[in-house]
């Protein structure tokens, strides 16, 4: 493959800053453009808009970053499915045949036997609208590769953590709350139950699994799963935290977690397809994670 035109949706985001710039220092990328939303907005523009925007940049290779994890079952539709179907309408008919590169989620597959690896071809049932809509937008990206209009790759993310994480994920939450317990705004950090085991993956190694998927030489990579290859509880990685940022206080765990894991207490993946399919393996440790999680927060409260 000769150096890429890349077209980069979602850079301003958590994950999709540090694909921004991971692609930006590859040398395999001649041109990276990256159309903010004002540009063009993957949920109200047209389809037509879309299709021109593609013509007019050329993209070898577009990467999508966008998506929403809260929202109505209507708002996760637009924003992970109808999103992908209008990419794959526009990038068949503008670049037809080009790599379409999207970031899909862990929660597709649902609740998984506690102790296991999930790998790609485990069944998925997922139990709520988050995971549902990035199963459908999976499912119809096959659908259009199969067709030949486009080169489709889902990268399943388990759970990215990193500096710039938002209080939507519960690492970003729990960062806040830490940080205003150590304000003095509070007297203790409260937050859902954190029993459950997660495979936390730095978003650093995400970008490096969108760069290798983007830059690779065949067609046909499909389903990869981006984790870490590990699972911890919820209560171990917020602990870390506190660790990080140096809070002793209480940490009380009550009420219930987001609708988009309830039912899902254990969930690792098996990362063997992503190095050889990719050549890609997780190169950051949790503990570091964490740390960035805190010091971004920490650095932008100054």
């Amino acid at each position: 493959m000769s150096r890429l035109r890349v077209l980069l949706f979602g850079a301003s985001g958590f994950v999709g800053s540090s694909v921004r710039e991971a692609l930006a220092a590859d040398p395999r990328v001649a041109h990276l453009s990256c159309p903010p939303r004002a540009r063009h907005d993957l949920v109200t523009g047209s389809v037509a808009a879309l299709t021109a925007l593609i013509r007019q940049v050329g993209p070898d290779v577009v990467v999508n970053c966008t998506g929403r994890l809260t929202g109505t079952a209507l708002d996760l539709l637009e924003a992970n499915t109808v999103a992908t179907v209008r990419l794959v309408d526009a990038v068949g008919t503008a670049a037809p045949g080009a790599r379409l590169v999207r970031l899909g989620s862990a929660s597709e597959y649902g609740p998984v036997a506690h102790g296991t690896s999930v790998a790609e071809d485990h069944p998925c049932a997922p139990v709520g609208e988050y995971g549902t809509t990035h199963l459908a937008a999976t499912r119809l990206l096959q659908l259009a590769t199969a067709a030949g209009l486009v080169d489709g790759v889902t990268l399943r993310v388990f759970n990215p953590i990193g500096p710039g994480l938002h209080r939507d994920n519960l690492l970003g939450r729990a960062a806040v709350l830490i940080r205003d317990a150590l304000a003095g705004a509070a007297g203790q950090v409260l937050l859902g139950p954190l029993t459950a085991y997660r495979d936390f993956v730095d978003v650093r190694d995400v970008a490096s699994a969108v760069v290798a998927a983007s830059t690779r030489t065949e067609p046909g990579a499909g389903v990869v799963n981006v984790g870490s290859g590990h699972a911890v509880t919820a209560r171990e990685a917020v602990r870390r935290l506190a660790g990080a940022a140096g809070y002793g206080g209480a940490i009380v765990e009550q009420g219930s977690g987001p609708s988009r894991s309830a039912g899902v207490d254990w969930i690792r993946a098996d990362i063997s397809r992503a190095e050889a399919v990719l050549g890609w393996v997780p190169t950051h440790t949790m503990a570091e994670s964490v740390k960035q999680v805190w010091a971004a927060l920490d650095g932008a409260g100054r």
